[in-house]
């Protein structure tokens, strides 16, 4: 049987490749590489064990440091990996540094490289992300884009060999684990806001954790809401606000990580989401809660087109979020828009792709 490798660093990336690696089960020998972004157990490494997925083959350990080092620790990584598999092809989702590091190796090794989510793009070449896209997706053998806005994209560029549209893991993500979130978690309960208004929140970017003063205008925001804001802190979000001296006192209220179960589960059922996540953007849209997106641009502009989520910065955000609060038919107005990206068939579609290629 054909080997097929899948490699992950990130809690989004290992939630989106879910569906890709249940579809590839039986149909290739798969082998999981985990690059360990994420090197926090709370953050990545439960979510296989949580999400019914096998265990990875591989854990590199990359932890934290700078750009150059994961994406370099990656690179050395990934490409001893393949030189000794030799894998029918090999594919990573996104933008994070381990798909630079991934298409990397690849492309150097001549492996056949399948880039899930390509074509998005924010056009703002200071984001890290934005220049793992690109790169990622001008060496790709498959380009499996989730949307006809990310092939323009891609065409715009000079990219049009092996491109597929092929809808977004994340719908095939959310109606997969909704359910099982719905059974399984109690994180309503145990943070006591089960049947009550409340706003679930994360801000993470580093353009809005690396300015002191845009962070503490935001958090300002989040504390003075009239309904009470679940914010699970990522390590970054945290140590800024410990170096700040920022203790809420009103409605917001920092929560360690969340298992992603919990966490969509809260997303699920919040009134309104306020984030800076790319991925987020794309799940309140399928669950049809409306959403803030603390940025100046998005590389998920449908969502904004569609009317379910709003760019806003932090001195727009408390008049956006009130509303939504508090005015029934505003929020009704950004919800409604659940088939944004695909059928929720995608992970079927890229196997059938790479089934029919390799």
């Amino acid at each position: 049987m054909r080997e097929l490798a899948v490699v992950v660093g990130t809690r989004p990336e290992i939630i989106k490749m879910a569906p890709v690696i249940r579809a590839a089960e039986g149909r290739f020998d798969l082998h999981l590489v985990h690059t360990g972004q994420h090197y926090d157990d709370e953050m990545s490494g439960a979510f296989f064990e949580s999400l019914d997925l096998p265990t990875p083959d591989d854990n590199l350990e990359i932890g934290s440091g700078s750009q150059a080092e994961q994406t370099a620790s990656g690179l050395v990584g990934v490409e001893a990996m393949l030189s000794e598999r030799e894998p029918a092809a090999v594919l990573a989702l996104g933008d994070t540094n381990a798909v630079l590091s991934t298409a990397l190796a690849a492309s150097k090794l001549s492996t056949k490289f399948g880039h899930v989510e390509a074509g998005l793009r924010s056009f703002d070449r200071t984001m890290p992300e934005e220049v793992n896209r690109v790169v990622a997706d001008h060496v790709a053998d498959f380009s499996f884009a989730p949307t006809a806005k990310a092939i323009e994209h891609l065409e715009d560029e000079g990219v049009t060999a092996g491109v597929y549209e092929t809808g977004n893991t994340i719908v095939d993500a959310c109606r997969d684990h909704a359910p099982m979130a719905a059974e399984r978690s109690t994180v309503l309960e145990d943070l006591g806001v089960a049947g009550e208004d409340y706003v679930a929140a994360t801000i993470h970017r580093a353009s809005n954790t690396d300015d002191p003063e845009r962070l503490r205008e935001i958090v300002a925001v989040l504390d003075s809401a009239s309904a009470p804001v679940i914010l699970p802190a990522h390590p970054r979000t945290t140590n800024v606000l410990d170096e700040m001296g920022y203790e809420p006192s009103g409605s917001l209220r920092l929560v360690d990580p969340l298992d992603y179960l919990d966490f969509l589960q809260l997303l699920n059922h919040a009134r309104v989401a306020v984030t800076d996540s790319g991925g987020i953007q794309e799940e309140t849209s399928i669950l049809e809660v409306p959403c803030l997106t603390v940025r100046p641009n998005t590389e998920r502009p449908e969502t904004v087109a569609a009317g379910v989520n709003e760019l806003v910065e932090p001195d727009e955000l408390e008049g956006r979020l009130e509303t939504l609060l508090t005015d029934d038919a505003a929020r009704e107005a950004m919800t409604g828009h659940p088939d944004l990206y695909g059928d929720g068939s995608a992970g079927e579609h890229i196997v059938d792709v790479l089934d029919a290629q390799t």
